[in-house]
């Protein structure tokens, strides 16, 4: 295990996969509390490994939050789930997320939370945008099916950023749930990017940007740069 990182389990003397959540730095005084959701596959009931790609894919950003965040109060966690995929009604992941912001409850109170996911990550940070504590929620390319839920989105602040060269997951399914929701949210935003794809590599400094402005303007109130002020004004936006 890194220095300085945490990591708990439901219960390690049961056999079936747990769900693992890691702190990323030190904040000794945590004000608000982001939690960081990799992506996965449709149908998959093999246990995430640390190693796998889609872990390892958000942890730049969980430390870019971290470094930017840590010394004004912003706890930073991520969660690695039981099980790589989505599994139908099963919604595996959001039983996962659960888990784990009762867990931060628990340990740091009344504090705002934002919620961070990629892709399946994403699908699961818009079910649970309606558990106690969340206030917002950002979705990187997320996995958005026919049909998904939008009501538990009423009242949260929401982003989506999406690569406009994403084949896995559709940019404009993102889009519809955004101008869906908008009016209900407090706040719904979407941002398209050019030349970019489903794994966020290119323009990657964009794309962190982009979260950590969002991340530390819906948790604890600080100013966002000139791109993220002028794409949540306008709503919609391509950069």
């Amino acid at each position: 295990m890194q220095p300085g990182v945490d990591a708990e389990r439901p219960d390690a003397t049961m056999t079936a996969p747990h769900a693992v959540l890691t702190r990323q730095g030190r904040s000794t005084d945590v004000r608000a509390i982001t939690l960081v959701l990799h992506g996965g596959q449709a149908v998959n009931t093999s246990p995430t490994m640390a190693r796998q790609l889609a872990v390892l894919r958000l942890i730049p950003v969980a430390r870019s939050l971290a470094s930017a965040g840590g010394s004004m109060g912003l706890g930073v966690w991520r969660l690695r789930f039981r099980y790589r995929g989505w599994n139908k009604e099963a919604a595996d992941p959001v039983t996962d997320v659960r888990w784990a912001l009762q867990r931060l409850r628990e340990q740091h109170g009344d504090v705002p939370i934002v919620l961070v996911g990629h892709s399946m990550g994403g699908r699961a940070a818009l079910r649970a945008a309606a558990e106690p504590g969340v206030v917002a929620v950002l979705g990187l390319a997320p996995w958005v099916p026919p049909g998904e839920p939008i009501e538990q989105l009423r009242g949260s602040r929401l982003l989506v950023v999406h690569g406009l060269r994403d084949r896995m997951t559709s940019h404009a399914a993102s889009k519809q749930l955004v101008d869906a929701v908008r009016g209900a949210a407090a706040e719904a935003t979407c941002v398209n990017l050019r030349r970019s794809g489903h794994a966020m590599l290119r323009r990657f400094p964009l794309w962190n940007e982009l979260t950590t402005e969002f991340v530390l303007h819906a948790g604890l109130g600080t100013p966002p740069g000139g791109r993220l002020t002028a794409a949540l004004a306008a709503g919609d936006s391509v950069l």
